[in-house]
């Protein structure tokens, strides 16, 4: 196990205007499990693969447990590294697979196989360690990619988007797996997904990058609960937060026709009329009569899940016309092309400012 450490770490590739990760100072724990999660091109893979040494370091430092790998080769770094691809050789089986790394390293074959098996137990792999990967499922390749990694007993695990090539059912099931596997080992874990449904179900804590810069981390509560601004905000959760303009008033803000109070407002002592960007969660808007003060909204699509639906539809706000989603009871909502009047619960609204969309406190 180790602490990893990006100290003001930057790449920057030739031909570039801008960094692809700039200045990234990063602390992850002696046995955490961090997410890095962005959108495409944010530098999340760039992050990992200058750790695992893949990817020159033109700024900063790396550490490992204190010790600088900056410039250190792959193999001095002590970490195994689970690709997208599974990156298995065809020719070998599945126990050859394995093994592989440790008799590079010149490992004894009877201790080679012994933590083969291990490793196989662990990852209900047994049965499979004869055959060839072509006559393995995709989920199968990829516990045999996850094999290779523990097998070799390093001090950081590193996962670049290892679960992107299965199916959806699969997916949720193998996350459900490797989070298990991670806290059973305890070993340090640096995982990057674009997913973040994903990054909120399996992380201790979340790294969201945008433009090769850090926005926040923080545990996936942190995360829902007070996001640091309009990006994380809106990347954060699923379905995204609904955020539209609005000002402050006196000492709250108008929801359609409805006043809400708001410490932030009075707290930051903002003059009425602040321009604002507000931002409330589907599961944060409730349904009211017509004749309570709200926001009108028209149901345009009603999403089925059972216990819960979520409604998507429209509301005009400051003339413009927002797009909203709202959490209702999956067995008692409205129908698509209903009307409908929602307002916040006070607690629960999120506050940024209009001209720099970081978060008002």
């Amino acid at each position: 196990m180790a602490r990893v450490t990006f100290a003001g770490a930057s790449r920057i590739f030739p031909n570039t205007d801008r960094p692809a990760v700039d200045a990234l100072d990063l602390e992850i724990e002696d046995g955490e499990f961090l997410v890095l999660v962005g959108p495409s091109g944010c530098g999340k893979s760039t992050s990992l693969r200058m750790l695992a040494g893949l990817e020159e370091v033109n700024g900063g430092r790396i550490l490992i447990d204190g010790q600088d790998v900056t410039h250190a080769a792959p193999k001095d770094r002590d970490i195994a590294m689970v690709f997208q691809n599974y990156a298995l050789y065809p020719h070998m089986t599945v126990a050859e697979n394995m093994g592989f790394a440790l008799k590079i390293a010149g490992v004894s074959k009877e201790e080679r196989a012994e933590r083969v098996l291990e490793a196989a137990k662990l990852l209900d792999l047994e049965p499979y360690l004869d055959r060839k990967p072509k006559a393995l499922s995709g989920g199968q390749r990829q516990r045999v990619a996850m094999g290779r990694a523990i097998v070799r007993q390093p001090r950081v695990f590193l996962m670049d988007e290892p679960l992107s090539n299965l199916d959806a059912k699969l997916r949720v099931q193998t996350r459900t797996q490797i989070a298990s596997l991670q806290r059973r080992l305890g070993v340090t874990t640096v995982y990057v997904t674009h997913d973040q449904v994903e990054a909120l179900t399996m992380g201790d804590r979340i790294a969201v990058l945008k433009d090769g810069l850090l926005q926040q981390v923080g545990t996936p509560r942190e995360l829902l609960d007070a996001p640091a601004n309009v990006f994380v905000a809106g990347f954060i959760g699923s379905p995204a937060m609904n955020l539209f303009p609005g000002a402050a008033t006196a000492d709250g803000i108008t929801f359609g026709s409805a006043a809400v109070p708001q410490g932030d407002v009075t707290a930051a002592g903002l003059a009425a009329g602040h321009a604002l960007t507000v931002g409330v969660r589907p599961e944060d808007l409730r349904l009211v009569s017509p004749e309570e003060p709200g926001l009108d909204l028209t149901v345009d699509l009603v999403e089925e899940l059972g216990a819960d639906g979520f409604l998507y539809g429209r509301a005009t706000v400051d003339g413009a016309e927002i797009p909203l989603a709202v959490r209702v009871d999956g067995r008692n909502h409205p129908a698509a092309g209903d009307a409908v009047r929602v307002v916040p619960i006070a607690d629960h609204v999120h506050l940024f400012d209009a001209g720099t969309g970081e978060r008002i406190r």
